[in-house]
């Protein structure tokens, strides 16, 4: 039986990661994968759907060229089949990158699907594998809802969406978190009539409230419609192929029509045949109970990323991924610290936050300030033509950092600088007072800081 130090069960962001990690560790690793390298989120997720975004940026840009006073000549028309195209290039080689990567470590990557046969030893397809720890990083699928039954052509998933073989009329997408949010918007840019279903009273539920007003806007802009407080009650598909929606909202009971409905309602945790009751693994609401350090309650066996009770995003499982890796290897690690993981949401204009929403913080009863500073002011976002959006700071009674909330182009690459703050503990004071480049959308951090000691200068 071959044997080793440490065999992951996955590869996506926590598989992967905790593979490299230890290998870096001296520790000798395989890694058990039924599909791609990389998971779901390099090869159906998070990246190729970036993809698409881009391909939805650069189509919009074109049509606006001639407010830049750039002349294209003829229709500007979206080649649907060709950004799908691109879109599997992309993930292919990221795919390839994480093959390269197991490589440089000398990592030995089995194919099939693993299932613990003990604590310490692993079964792939009837082969057997031994090891003194095991990682679980397995990650989730999309929920499946009993009254939404995915068929994959007409009521279909993300995996789905990504792949179209064509550009359908209509479109209904079933939630507006993440995941729903950046599809309407790619669909919506490129022509189709998207009509948004959200449950809550607000889309991007988890964001804040000024957040999702903001993108209320900016898809009503895209001509979406959005529906929000609106259950859906069931998904059925005619004989001639449309999909009927019947829904509950604020209009009462609603019929509603489409060519496709997206179904974007959340994760299931891949859990199931891996061998969790068999050894007595602790699971509970569909997550593997884990110790602070990615431990089961038996010993040897620890899980990371989606199948856990923690945020389901792909730099969080990396992050357990490091940490849990580090403390089997005794170099005592320091906790992850949940109250500073970053969410991006890559819509146009795009969504990022940290830390607190105000609703948050009114409910916990504290007294708070909040700076905030609109695009509408910023000489970078006039001069580049991207004025929708703001930059939202929440800070205690003593100044220091509570929630950062962004709303505006490329604001998915300056959410670094708020969570760092938040995680040092710096006031509003230091913000305000650190130089920013002008001029840059990163300013409108500063100004925000400003904004809520009482000197902005620009709003």
């Amino acid at each position: 039986m071959e044997r080793y130090d440490i065999i992951v069960i996955g590869s996506g962001p926590g598989g992967y990661v905790a593979a490299i990690r230890a290998a870096q560790c001296g520790k000798r690793v395989a890694v058990v994968e039924k599909a791609d390298a990389g998971g779901v989120c390099l090869n159906w997720g998070c990246i190729p759907t970036k993809a698409l975004v881009r391909s939805a940026q650069v189509y919009a840009d074109c049509k606006a060229a001639a407010t830049f006073g750039v002349a294209i000549e003829g229709e500007v028309k979206p080649d649907w089949t060709k950004m799908v195209e691109r879109e599997r290039m992309v993930a292919t080689t990221m795919n390839k990158g994480v093959q390269f990567l197991f490589k440089k470590n000398n990592i030995d990557v089995i194919a099939g699907f693993g299932k613990l046969k003990s604590a310490h030893v692993v079964d792939v397809d009837g082969v057997e594998y031994e090891a003194d720890n095991v990682i679980l990083a397995t990650g989730a699928r999309p929920r499946v809802m009993p009254f939404m039954p995915i068929d994959g052509e007409h009521i279909i998933s993300s995996k789905e969406a990504l792949v179209l073989p064509s550009l359908p009329e209509t479109m209904i997408v079933v939630g507006s978190g993440a995941i729903g949010s950046e599809f309407a918007y790619i669909y919506a840019t490129m022509g189709v009539k998207v009509t948004i279903v959200e449950y809550m009273p607000q889309i991007m539920p988890l964001e804040d409230e000024d957040t999702a007003k903001a993108m209320e806007r900016a898809f009503r802009k895209l001509r979406a419609t959005v529906m929000t407080s609106t259950t859906v009650k069931q998904v059925s598909v005619r004989e001639d192929g449309k999909c009927v929606v019947d829904v509950e909202g604020k209009k009462g009971a609603q019929t509603l029509e489409a060519d496709v409905v997206l179904s974007a309602v959340g994760i299931k945790s891949n859990i199931e045949g891996i061998g969790l009751e068999e050894l007595g693994i602790e699971v509970e609401r569909d997550k593997i109970k884990v110790d602070n350090h990615y431990k089961t309650n038996v010993d040897g066996v620890y899980a990371i990323g989606d199948i856990i009770a923690t945020p389901a995003l792909a730099h969080v499982a990396s992050a357990e991924a490091i940490h849990c890796v580090e403390h089997i290897c005794g170099l005592n690690p320091e906790d992850v610290d949940y109250s500073t993981i970053p969410s991006c949401i890559f819509t146009s204009p795009e969504v990022a936050s940290v830390g607190l929403t105000e609703q948050q913080v009114r409910d916990m009863g504290v007294e708070y300030k909040v700076g905030k500073f609109p695009y509408t002011a910023s000489g970078k976002a006039t001069a580049a033509g991207e004025r929708d959006g703001f930059v939202k700071l929440i800070f205690d009674a003593e100044e220091k950092l509570l929630g950062a909330h962004f709303v505006g182009h490329n604001v998915t690459e300056m959410i670094g600088e708020p969570t760092l703050a938040k995680s040092l503990g710096i006031t509003a004071h230091r913000i305000a007072r650190t130089i920013h480049a002008h001029p840059s959308m990163h300013e409108a951090v500063m100004e925000a800081a400003e904004d809520a000691m009482g000197c902005a200068i620009h709003v």
